[in-house]
């Protein structure tokens, strides 16, 4: 049965293995395409967890937790000299 919903407009859910090189290339990969990922991204972030009725912690900390995740990827590579150095 064919698909009735065009390769560009499928969500990467909806697209199945053998459709996934094919989905991928039809992708705005221009400056402007990214940027445009990025900001709907944004968007869809904050509209669920920041910009709601009943907001909690959970946004802002999702945000901290990232933050310190990428600076511990970014120091790695000093740290990993310390972890067997001995302080006695």
């Amino acid at each position: 049965m064919a698909s009735v919903v065009p390769m560009k407009e499928k969500k990467l859910m909806d697209v199945k293995v053998g459709e996934l090189p094919r989905w991928i290339l039809m992708r705005d990969f221009t400056p402007k395409g990214i940027a445009g990922a990025f900001q709907r991204g944004y968007y869809r972030y904050y509209n669920k967890y920041v910009n709601v009725k009943k907001g909690n912690i959970a946004g802002v900390s999702m945000v901290l937790a990232a933050y310190v995740l990428f600076n511990y990827c970014r120091s790695y590579k000093e740290l990993k000299h310390e972890r067997r150095r001995k302080y006695h």
